[in-house]
């Protein structure tokens, strides 16, 4: 009797269990989108691998679809349709689905109507700019913000049925909003902007991760992990090892310091990781690429990806199937850059094999554009196989001194060889506006999902980065993505360096092999520093007034001193080297004389910017001089008088002899 009992109670636990999982199965199988799943994503990362099946990815926004310039400037492309009231329908989508993103540099206080599952009456309103402003919950930081001339909301906005926004104003001008619909069979919670005591912790939970100072691998991965630790010295013409596994798992954590070893022009370290023995490496580019350095300088402080000022990090999970491989590789450079490297590496790991049904493998399209085509755009990636974009870190830069205009240009998204996606320019698909203007995209920015890398007018270049994480682009068979250089038909001359990053089932089938030539940062001969963006010291009393309408593509400055004032500007950021300089001026009928100084030391005669009639000079050639570390400014001072009280500067022009 014990025995048959015995049995019956092992047979009977064993059924239990199989009805546990086939309920978790079930449950798994009927779980709903909500405010909570899209939110997951955001404080863990770890499921960024997951395909989402069944799903289109998209965007509506303002782009002037005849290809010209106008996406959001006049309002003409930023509206779906005219309501009789005036109102404008500004997106329309049927489904369900969520909202992910929306973006916009000229928010303005009229109000927005959401009309979700319901064409009759919004489920929520708010004026435009508070859904950035953080005085609307739960619109608030650090899902939602405005810095470097962007205002950007990643709060998701869950719809079953259908989803409308209607501004009540009669304009609008530059947005992005980006969407995903599901074709899965599972309910879509509603967003609703009371939220739950589960939906209020995770929001909190997601600033702390956020505004953490200090994250590291165990913010990301609460499994067990392992760390490989690795102390060595690399040689130029060396590759040195530092993870190497033969059972399948994934790393969830890279580190590599101190930063300053890869602080050079030359960027001649390469990274390479490769998964399962495939033909081509899933990452192989420069280490400083990678890891968001712009022109040799480290630059990037993200979420998951950079340099925390000491440590390269990377936090992306990186799941594979039976080994891995991590190298890096120290090319033979110039003898200026062939120093030895002393390195420490850190690999965090764990032993949890990739599930090919639910994950992709981590992948970073690395491209080098240094001779963009004209007509052509830059590639940000271009993939063949099923899986997710989920990361963009560009590096821009014109080779015709000026005005960053090759910024204007828009990107470009083909899912499954459908167009999903257009936008509005270069700054804005990185949650930025405003290149060139004063505390807008000015200069190097971090933030957790995106960032500026650099801004330089005499280099004539810039750079962004973009993490998709809630709104990871998925694809079924394929993805191109594409950047313009130029305001219109790709047609200004540039330099771009790029990463894509993306998880896919399949291995990548081409790529950029790195070399010197390729990796070496651009100096050019021509610096052109316009005032809008200089550092000024001003001695003295001088009034400054600003205008654009002189037509050099930036803005012009009127200096008018009182009495014996002079205004200094630092070069610090100019390579070292002799140059000749010349002032692009207006010659007025108040023009009035100046020279250039190098602290005490006269380098000009006094000029004179008197016309009797307002003409432009370009090239007013003022003196040959040198830029070093110990001469590293300019000073002009100004003489007035008879009714010549200013000088007005157009630009700077520094010409580097051979």
């Amino acid at each position: 009797m014990r025995s048959y009992f015995f049995i019956f109670l092992v047979l009977f636990l064993v059924s239990s269990c199989s009805k546990e999982k086939s309920v978790n199965k079930e449950f798994k199988d009927i779980q709903e989108h909500s405010l909570i799943t899209e939110l997951e994503v955001f404080h863990n990362p770890g499921t960024l691998p997951e395909y989402i099946d069944n799903s289109w990815c998209a965007q509506v926004s303002s782009w002037d679809t005849t290809g010209k310039n106008d996406d959001g400037f006049s309002g003409k492309y930023s509206f779906l349709k005219r309501n009789e009231d005036g109102s404008l329908l500004i997106f329309d989508v049927t489904g369900s689905g969520v909202i992910n993103r929306i973006w916009t540099p000229t928010p303005n206080s009229d109000t927005l109507d959401f009309y979700i599952d319901n064409n009759d009456k919004p489920a929520f309103s708010i004026s435009f700019i508070d859904l950035f402003s953080g005085k609307v919950y739960p619109f608030i930081l650090p899902l939602c913000g405005n810095q470097l001339g962007g205002y950007y909301c990643y709060v998701p906005i869950t719809f079953n049925k259908s989803c409308r926004i209607i501004t009540r104003g009669n304009k609008i001008q530059f947005h992005q909003i980006q969407y995903r619909l599901y074709s899965d069979g599972k309910n879509v919670i509603p967003f609703k902007t009371s939220l739950n005591k589960d939906e209020k912790e995770t929001l909190e939970k997601i600033a702390l991760l956020w505004n953490s100072q200090t994250r590291n691998t165990s913010d990301f991965c609460k499994g067990e992990i392992i760390c490989k630790n690795n102390d060595f010295i690399l040689k130029p013409g060396d590759s040195q090892t530092i993870f190497k596994s033969t059972g399948g798992g994934r790393i969830v954590g890279i580190e590599l310091s101190p930063s300053v070893e890869f602080n050079e022009w030359d960027k001649n370290i390469d990274l390479r990781i490769t998964w399962d023995n495939d033909l081509y490496p899933a990452v192989l580019c420069p280490a400083a690429d990678f890891f968001g350095y712009a022109f040799g300088t480290h630059s990037m402080k993200s979420l998951l990806l950079g340099n925390n000022g000491k440590i390269n990090y990377c936090y992306f999970p990186m799941p594979y199937d039976n080994s891995a491989t991590i190298e890096l590789i120290y090319r033979k450079g110039d003898l200026s850059s062939n120093a030895e490297k002393k390195i420490n590496a850190k690999i965090w790991y764990s032993r949890e094999k990739r599930d090919p049904a639910r994950e992709g493998k981590f992948y970073a399209y690395w491209h080098k554009n240094g001779n963009a085509t004209k007509g052509v755009p830059h590639i940000l990636a271009d993939i063949k196989g099923k899986g997710h974009y989920v990361g963009t870190l560009l590096q821009a830069q014109g080779l015709k001194s000026g005005m960053t205009l090759f910024f204007e240009g828009d990107d470009s998204t083909s899912v499954d060889g459908s167009f999903r996606m257009h936008g509005t320019g270069s700054e804005d698909y990185f949650n930025g506006g405003w290149y060139a203007m004063l505390d807008r995209w000015d200069g190097k920015m971090s933030l957790p999902l995106h960032g500026s890398l650099d801004y330089s007018l005499p280099f004539c270049r810039t750079g962004g980065y973009r993490l998709f994480t809630a709104d990871k682009i998925s694809f079924e068979k394929s993805f191109f993505h594409s950047i313009e250089h130029g305001p219109v038909g790709n047609a200004f001359p540039a330099d771009y360096t790029s990463i894509g990053l993306y998880y896919c089932d399949s291995p990548a089938e081409k790529m950029d092999i790195p070399n010197n030539e390729l990796s070496r940062v651009f100096i050019p001969d021509t610096l052109i520093l316009y005032p809008q963006l200089l550092d000024l010291t001003i001695y003295g009393s001088i009034d400054i007034k600003t205008t654009w309408k002189y037509g050099t593509g930036g803005e012009s400055y009127l200096f008018t001193p009182g009495g014996d004032s002079w205004v200094r500007i630092s070069l610090k950021d100019m390579p070292d080297g002799m140059y000749s300089m010349y002032f692009d001026i207006m010659s007025e009928p108040y023009g009035c004389e100046f020279s250039v100084w190098h602290r005490q030391s006269q380098l000009t005669d006094w000029k004179s910017s008197f016309s009797k009639n307002e003409e432009r000079n370009f090239n007013l050639y003022l003196c040959d001089f040198e830029i070093n570390g110990l001469n590293n400014t300019i000073t002009t001072r100004f003489r007035t008088g008879d009714g010549k009280t200013g000088l007005w500067l157009n630009r700077i022009v520094l010409i580097r002899k051979p």
